[in-house]
């Protein structure tokens, strides 16, 4: 048999929603709304035909309420025609990033050239969900969706935040560090809002109102409502003794953001100038409660494929879905913080689950430079990590 190449997977338009907070501003439209808004926005910023999609990969994690095929629906909502295939992926707060290497996969083996990665969540919108069955004596039990199908480590029963203190005893990293790293996170992101940093990459939402006209939403929610003076005076949100804090994690959030990809050759075809290409892309995992620093195992397996150091690569984008996270894999692989989340991370910004790893990619695609490597990575209940290189063109 011949051997047969692979073809070059580009990056053309990369855009998202801004993040709001739970029951916040976005609130009322739902996930499928608004990867509809961000999908319209990366082909509208292509300047191609929505009929050259021909298929999309969209990250969603709490599905429950959203009805059938997710990511049909966002397609529909962005535009995209009946002929479009649609898949959506739940590998929890890796959904987003995976959706964008099934779709690298998709172009490099020839099956497309043009398609779509995204991820939605609107966390505000996960219902209680009621067991089907006899009503019991004594009332009946709800279940949030979010904490049982998105927040809970399966294997021990516990929350993900007791991962998270769980690596934080191993590490030896206290609750100090853990603030004072959340506190440079937040001063990043107001000085990158100071700069308009996002501003290429954020897709403004029309929120419709009850009464009087509509709202437009153009930031994010969660870096306006830091508090320094109370910061530190937070309790453990998980432990009574613990180190995490509702301050130095991630909060519930909704948004969407989607990335368009194509074919070197198709971008030729279409008149598109790619934004980025992608270098090579890894996965990795290891015991459930050790999820966290799963990202540096994901990382030192990209690494080792792509052949590239890690002094090569210029701008680093680590989910965090608490402080603990980047702190501890950021020791793991050696990195300087100066290069690491620059911008911010989900503690300043928010964390829609299946949205953030897409989100990563989207801000690598605007802030790299001509030839400047980046790599998002996103850690995943479960044990999980999914890493992804990028080479901006």
């Amino acid at each position: 048999m011949s051997k047969i190449g692979l073809s070059e997977a580009v990056i053309v338009s990369a855009v998202r929603t801004p993040i709001g907070c739970f029951q916040g501003r976005l609130s009322t439209l739902t996930a499928t709304e608004l990867g509809g808004i961000a999908i319209k926005g990366a082909v509208d910023r292509a300047h191609i035909s929505p009929e050259e999609v021909q298929e999309v990969f969209i990250g969603n994690v709490c599905s429950a309420y959203l009805r059938q095929a997710p990511a049909r629906q966002t397609a529909v909502n962005g535009g995209l025609p009946a002929s479009t295939v649609c898949t959506t992926i739940n590998k929890v707060c890796s959904s987003g990033l995976k959706a964008v290497t099934l779709a690298a996969q998709a172009l490099q083996t020839r099956t497309h050239d043009v398609v779509l990665a995204g991820g939605i969540e609107s966390m505000s919108n996960v219902p209680f969900y009621l067991r089907r069955g006899d009503t019991p004596y004594g009332g009946l039990h709800l279940v949030d969706g979010i904490l049982h199908d998105g927040l809970t480590d399966v294997e021990h029963n516990i929350h993900m935040g007791d991962c998270g203190e769980y690596v934080a005893n191993k590490f030896k990293i206290p609750r100090c560090e853990q603030d004072d790293h959340a506190i440079e996170t937040y001063r990043r992101t107001i000085a990158a809002y100071e700069d308009n940093v996002f501003a290429e990459q954020i897709i403004p939402v029309t929120v419709p109102q009850r009464k009087g006209t509509p709202i437009i939403v153009a930031e994010d929610d969660e870096y306006k409502r830091f508090n320094f003076e109370t910061f530190t005076k937070l309790q453990p949100a998980f432990q009574k003794r613990g180190t995490i804090t509702a301050g130095n994690s991630a909060g519930l959030s909704d948004g969407g953001a989607a990335v368009l990809m194509m074919t070197s050759e198709a971008a030729d075809r279409l008149k598109v100038k790619p934004l980025a290409r992608v270098v090579g892309y890894a996965d990795a995992e290891r015991e459930p409660i050790e999820f966290p620093i799963a990202p540096a195992d994901a990382v030192t397996k990209l690494l080792e494929k792509t052949g590239v150091s890690k002094e090569s690569v210029s701008l680093w984008e680590i989910n965090e879905p608490f402080s603990i996270v980047g702190i501890a894999n950021r020791r793991i692989l050696g990195l300087e913080t100066s290069n690491v989340n620059v911008h911010g991370s989900a503690v300043s910004l928010g964390h829609p689950l299946g949205m953030s790893g897409t989100r990563l990619v989207a801000h690598l695609s605007h802030v790299l430079r001509c030839g400047q490597l980046g790599v998002a990575t996103t850690c995943n209940g479960g044990g999980g990590a999914t890493a992804l290189m990028i080479e901006k063109i």
